[in-house]
């Protein structure tokens, strides 16, 4: 899920045992995270976010005057971040979650006109000319096999179960302030999200394979909506190193579809969990960040915690909202970098998953992506590439 922290040299040379993730499960109470020395960990191919040991607490109780948190142009200020804050934030661990490499992955594809707008005003906004090595999430379909579009009854019945998914009481709370929405994404919204990182990928400040000073690639294409995020350096900026690009601002439906999203998670857990104040066990957050990815069927990701965020957000445990689209993973979370004791949940097409409060802080990773697993109806509908698309929404 979001991509956090960089490695050292040392760490980027090696790879080791798994990552990280989240789960179903169970815990009826939350610990805080127990400082543990580095080790090597396997890296994988979702989201973003290494930490070396210099960097494992950067921006999180230093104090000021720090020479971590001395700002360079077009970062964000973080000189008021101060020892006298809860430890639980001061023991935020990093390791890198990626799975290096230097081949792309797949290569680049051509990328080509736009995808279709639907009729939404942010999606047939300009981009900017075509960027012809960027990498197309829904490229053209050159020859083979005609795959035929489904009838509109097939349509109808798709969407008319989805909907009953919806209805239904899909909705999880995993643990305090940690909630799973089964099939929450209609199809309808599915293609439009589609539709719109494919547009915003092809083009300037679209997608593009991150990569390290020493030339080592990340098996992941990225694009980041409202500030970029720089994996070097794990902090946001305005500009991103790999070419000068301003980030695209996060369309408006995206935006929509978190804040309804956290309303419906906040619902079910005021049903099943009956709390004095549901804003204390999950907030309400008004994105400002999105962290696009998209990664392949052998993508993998460690265990990490998203921490990149201003001291403030994190102190107020201000939730992290994944949207995931196409192939299903399996995701797992825990209190500490330990897979062996992390629970585990499938995350679908459609699935939103929401971690803030006292989960703000969790360890959370990808272990597997199930090929051939995205819905059909999605894919006649955008010729989305094989792998699974994932959104991660964060206020700075």
């Amino acid at each position: 899920m979001n991509p956090h922290g960089t490695p050292t040299a040392g760490q980027r040379g090696r790879r080791g045992g798994r990552g990280r993730s989240a789960s179903v499960g169970g815990r009826s109470s939350w610990a805080p995270v127990q400082n543990s020395p580095p080790t090597h960990y396997k890296v994988g191919v979702e989201e973003n976010y290494a930490d070396d040991s210099s960097r494992r607490m950067s921006g999180l109780s230093l104090g000021r005057g720090s020479s971590s948190h001395q700002n360079s142009p077009g970062t964000f200020p973080r000189d008021s971040y101060q020892a006298s804050e809860p430890a639980a934030y001061g023991m935020l661990q990093t390791m890198n979650p990626f799975e290096l490499g230097n081949s792309d992955d797949g290569g680049s594809q051509k990328g080509e006109t736009a995808a279709k707008a639907s009729g939404s005003e942010s999606e047939q906004a300009e981009v900017g000319p075509v960027n012809r090595t960027s990498f197309d999430i829904c490229p053209p379909k050159t020859g083979g096999p005609v795959r035929l579009k489904p009838s509109l009854s097939e349509v109808n019945k798709l969407k008319r179960n989805m909907q009953r998914n919806m209805e239904g009481n899909n909705g999880r709370v995993l643990r305090p302030g940690m909630v799973l929405l089964k099939h929450h994404l209609s199809l309808d919204n599915q293609v439009k999200i589609v539709n719109l990182c494919r547009k915003l990928g092809v083009g300037t400040g679209g997608f593009y394979q991150p990569e390290y000073r020493n030339g080592e690639k990340m098996h992941l294409k990225m694009m980041c909506l409202g500030h970029n995020w720089e994996p070097d350096d794990d902090k946001y900026v305005e500009n991103r190193n790999v070419d000068g690009a301003k980030p695209h601002s996060i369309p408006q439906e995206f935006s929509l579809l978190v804040i309804d999203a956290i309303k419906d998670s906040q619902a079910l857990i005021e049903k099943t969990c009956k709390p004095g104040n549901v804003e204390y066990v999950l907030p309400s957050m008004s994105p400002s960040i999105c962290v696009v990815n998209f990664y392949t069927a052998s993508g993998r990701l460690g265990l990490h915690q998203d921490k990149a965020e201003s001291f403030e957000s994190l102190r107020k445990g201000l939730p992290v909202v994944s949207f995931s689209i196409g192939d299903s993973a399996e995701f797992e979370y825990a209190d500490q970098r330990d897979d062996k004791r992390a629970e585990k949940v499938l995350l679908e097409s459609g699935d939103v998953l929401i971690f803030g409060g006292k989960s703000r802080n969790i360890f959370h990773g990808v272990t597997k992506v199930q090929q051939n697993t995205a819905p059909k109806a999605l894919l006649d509908q955008t010729n989305l590439q094989k792998g699974r698309l994932n959104l991660t929404f964060r206020q700075y």
